[in-house]
C-alpha cells in the first residue's frame, strides 16, 4: 500500500501508478468521492434524469445484432446527457474536484483543462451495452493527453456491465473506425465486431466513489445491464490545452482551467465573447 511519504506535496498518484497509466492505457483510482459528496451528486443525478436527460436507443450500428438478441435490442436504452457541470453546481464542484484534477495533472501535467462531462445511466435489466470503441472518433485530438474519467456513482461487475479494456491498446494511437450501416447510412463510431471482442478485454469493476480513468486512444466497450438497479457513471474529459481537437463534441469550445494557467503562444489572441 502507498503511503502519503511516498508522494510529493499535491501528488495524489506515486510513479508506479503513473507508469501504470501510460504502460496499460487505464488506472482505477480508489475512494476520490466521499459518502457525503456522493450523496449530493445522487441526488442531483436523479434532478437531471428526470428534467434534463433523455432516454434514447443511443448508440446505432450493425454491431447491435452481435452484442444484442432481437428482444434486448428492442428493449435496451441509454439515459445520456452532455455536460453536466452546466446545469448543476454539485456537479460543477465534482469535475473541479480537488482530489481528481490533482490526479489528473500527475497524469497530464501541471496544466490541465476541462473538456466535457456526461452522464451514461444503463437501466436495468436491458441497460445499453457498449461496442468496441476508442473515444478518439467521438471528440478527435491530435495527441494521447487526453485523459477520460469514469465517476462511479454504484459498484460495477460484470452483471451490471462494468468498463473493460484491451490492455496497452492506446499505443497504437487512432484507429479508423465503424462510421456507416450496411445501407450507407451514418451510425455510431464502433471497432469491427470481428476484430475487436468483449471477451478478449481486462474487466475493470469499481466500488461507488471510485473513479476509472483511461487514455482517449484505449480501446474499451460493455456488457448489458442484466441487474435490476441502474448502473450510473458520469465521464469526465481532460485535457492538456495545447492538445487540440480536430473535431466532434464540443469542437472549438475552449472550456476553464483546473490546473495551472493557459500559457499564451506568439500569436494567441483572447477567446471570443460573443456567440454566435
Amino acid at each position: 500500500m502507498h503511503t502519503e511519504r511516498q508522494l510529493e506535496q499535491g501528488q495524489v498518484l506515486d510513479q508506479e501508478q503513473v507508469d501504470s497509466f501510460w504502460e496499460h492505457g487505464y488506472l482505477r483510482i480508489p475512494d476520490v468521492f466521499c459518502d457525503e459528496q456522493l450523496s449530493a451528486m445522487c441526488s442531483e443525478m436523479d434532478w437531471l434524469t428526470q428534467v434534463w436527460a433523455s432516454d434514447t436507443d443511443a448508440w446505432t450500428g450493425p454491431w447491435r445484432q452481435v452484442y444484442m438478441d432481437q428482444e434486448t435490442e428492442r428493449k435496451s436504452k441509454l439515459v445520456a446527457m452532455h455536460d453536466l457541470h452546466y446545469y448543476s453546481a454539485i456537479w460543477m464542484r465534482a469535475v473541479t474536484h480537488p482530489k481528481l484534477v490533482a490526479a489528473m495533472s500527475d497524469l497530464l501535467g501541471p496544466t490541465v483543462e476541462l473538456h466535457h462531462s456526461t452522464m451514461h445511466v444503463k437501466p436495468p435489466s436491458n441497460g445499453h451495452p457498449f461496442p468496441m470503441h476508442q473515444d478518439n472518433p467521438f471528440y478527435a485530438h491530435v495527441d494521447n493527453r487526453y485523459v477520460d474519467v469514469l465517476v462511479h456513482l454504484d459498484d460495477t461487475c460484470h452483471e451490471n456491465g462494468e468498463i473493460r479494456f484491451v490492455d496497452g491498446s492506446h499505443k497504437s494511437g487512432a484507429l479508423p473506425h465503424v462510421l456507416a450501416n450496411p445501407d450507407g447510412t451514418e451510425c455510431s463510431p464502433h471497432l469491427p465486431t470481428d476484430q475487436y471482442k468483449l471477451e478478449d478485454t481486462v474487466p475493470v469493476p469499481a466500488k461507488r466513489g471510485d473513479v476509472v480513468c483511461f487514455n482517449l486512444f484505449t480501446i474499451h466497450g460493455s456488457y448489458i445491464n442484466t441487474t435490476d438497479e441502474p448502473r450510473r457513471l458520469v465521464r469526465i474529459g481532460y485535457r492538456h490545452p495545447e492538445n487540440l481537437q480536430t473535431g466532434g463534441q464540443s469542437v472549438n469550445r475552449p472550456c476553464f482551467m483546473v490546473h495551472g494557467q493557459r500559457e499564451r503562444k506568439p500569436g494567441d489572441v483572447m477567446f471570443d465573447t460573443q456567440v454566435g
